[in-house]
């Protein structure tokens, strides 16, 4: 009836349609007024409907669309109905006002996604029905790696208005790594100097023999983070970055040496890493180290208004640190027990900084290591298991496994399928994705915060690529993560198949380069460039 993607928790079908036209108005109550903007502004561009202002729904005898606040809904919960007196949206926030435009943006048929009318007399209709809707969870998230592969600002902007057509809303920017550093920070000008560009980047996985022999690079200025701060505010989407430390930081170490390890090796003869893979080359649990990073910290802070601030902590060597007798030494005037906690002593460093600013800190599972820092949150990537601990534990989890919803993971086994890398994971496979695990009690499952797919983009050298690893199943990952869907074996995917072939249709108008059912098109192959596979099933983790 509706073919909607992600799936509303109720529809329920009328009879007969509204049709928008030159008359129709849009009306909004003070507290919608961002999100009438959003959708005028949308819907003008596609349909050249002028959808000019009114004072109450009923302005336009039954052509007309209003939106408004409802205080008995709650948080991004909206109820949309379309009948004779027009189409009407009702949030308990501007959140939920917004998520329901979205699904209007849906009825309205494919080509509403478009950026400019196709020039041709055309109905545009809205079948009558009323449809109630709320996520299943707070945090909705897509972590977009621009470290690797550098993403332009105008095609982060794309991105989030991917995300906010699935309504997802929480972008976790992953900004620095060894690869690349992507925020200016003004006090510290050389990390973009220096660190945001690298000589040449290897093609495939890092035992391919391939390489790309340019230079390769960029990074946003603070207006750009500000742009796309705002950009996504206006979409109702939250921007969380993420600082890696104290691991993954080569990128940093090459623009500031003294932030190395400096009595193991010669980090003056560092330049930001061409490969990929775990980096041995980490930074150094000195003062001065802490210091450097409480003032990058302090302009990101200055840039992004998100109430968690991802600090890495993932993949962290601990080889330099056991060799340098200034790191042992620091481990012994802090009477800590072995690097492990000397890393556990370096995220609760800034888990306190940032919770003295009125932030909370989150990380890759891996803080765990060591004891978690208090007031730390966890996004579990190395499968269940650290989110489970977490839970179990008190703290709050974004459940992201890598078995699951890593989408830089091979879609299919075929020897079609452009740098394969990782597990098998089918839209079938993520559409049956379950983020909260059985082994969680009730009050243990609240610390769920919701679900995360994750774009690490080494083999992704552009947005195509970065289209093609994401989607469809980041529509199917949409679904499971706002949707009440029942247990994964239950979930009705023929449905979700027969929705996803009107969906296609919608990410046809807005552009999408997207795998194909059938399988990569001829351009979107990769013949001869070397991935990693992993065959079988992936642990459940």
């Amino acid at each position: 009836m509706t073919e909607l993607i992600p799936a509303p928790r109720r529809a329920v079908a009328g009879s007969g349609e509204v049709r928008l036209t030159r008359h129709s108005r849009l009306y909004a109550d003070t507290a919608a007024e961002g999100v009438a903007h959003w959708l005028s502004a949308a819907l003008r561009q596609a349909t050249g409907l002028p959808l000019r202002e009114g004072r109450e729904l009923d302005d336009a005898g039954g052509e007309g669309i209003g939106l408004r606040l409802d205080p008995r809904l709650g948080p991004e919960e909206y109820r949309l109905v379309s009948d004779r007196n027009g189409v009407l949206v009702e949030g308990g926030d501007a959140a939920g006002v917004f998520w329901g435009a979205q699904t209007l943006r849906q009825l309205l048929g494919p080509d509403a996604f478009r950026r400019a009318p196709l020039g041709r007399d055309r109905a545009w209709t809205v079948p009558y029905l009323a449809i109630e809707d709320a996520p299943r969870f707070r945090w909705r998230g897509l972590m977009l790696d621009v470290a690797r592969h550098f993403m332009p600002k105008e095609g982060v902007l794309r991105y989030l208005d991917l995300m906010a057509a699935h309504k997802l809303n929480v972008f976790h920017f992953h900004l620095t790594d060894d690869q690349g550093w992507r925020v200016e920070i003004e006090r510290h000008p050389r990390l973009t100097e220096i660190g945001s560009w690298r000589t040449r980047t290897k093609i495939g996985h890092r035992a391919s023999p391939l390489w790309e022999d340019r230079p390769h690079g960029g990074y946003y200025t603070q207006d750009d983070i500000r742009e796309i701060v705002a950009y996504a505010a206006e979409r109702h989407i939250t921007v969380v970055p993420e600082i890696d430390v104290p691991g993954h930081s080569q990128a940093a170490i090459a623009a500031y040496p003294e932030l190395g390890n400096t009595d193991v090796i010669d980090t003056t003869a560092l330049s930001v890493w061409d490969t990929w893979g775990i980096n041995p080359n980490v930074l150094a649990p000195t003062d001065n180290t802490l210091r450097f990073y409480e003032g990058v910290f302090e302009e990101v802070l200055g840039l992004f208004p998100s109430e968690f601030v991802h600090i890495g902590g993932d993949e962290c060597p601990k080889d330099q640190w056991r060799r340098s007798e200034s790191v042992q030494a620091r481990i012994r005037e802090l009477g800590l027990a072995d690097e492990g906690q000397l890393q556990s002593w370096f995220i609760g460093h800034f888990d306190t900084w940032l919770a003295e600013r009125g932030r909370r800190l989150i990380g890759w599972d891996e803080i765990l290591e060591g004891g978690l820092a208090e007031g730390a949150a966890v996004s579990s990537w190395r499968g269940y298991a650290g989110g489970i601990a977490a839970a179990r534990a008190g703290h709050d989890v974004v459940m992201c496994p890598e078995q699951h919803v890593y989408l830089d993971h091979r879609q299919d086994p075929g020897p079609e399928e452009p740098v394969p890398i990782g597990w098998v994971r089918t839209l079938e496979d993520v559409y049956r994705f379950e983020p909260v695990p059985p082994e969680l009690t009730p009050e243990e499952a609240r610390h769920v915060l919701g679900t995360q797919a994750n774009l690490w983009t080494e083999v992704m050298e552009d947005h195509a690529r970065v289209d093609y690893q994401a989607f469809p199943r980041l529509a199917a990952f949409a679904e499971v993560a706002w949707s009440a869907l029942p247990a994964p074996a239950e979930r009705d995917f023929a449905g979700f198949q027969r929705r996803m072939t009107a969906h296609y249709r919608r990410l046809d108008a807005l552009g999408v380069a997207y795998r194909p059912p059938t399988g990569p098109l001829p351009w979107q192959r990769r013949p001869g460039v070397l991935g990693r596979p992993k065959d079988g099933p992936p642990p459940h983790g």
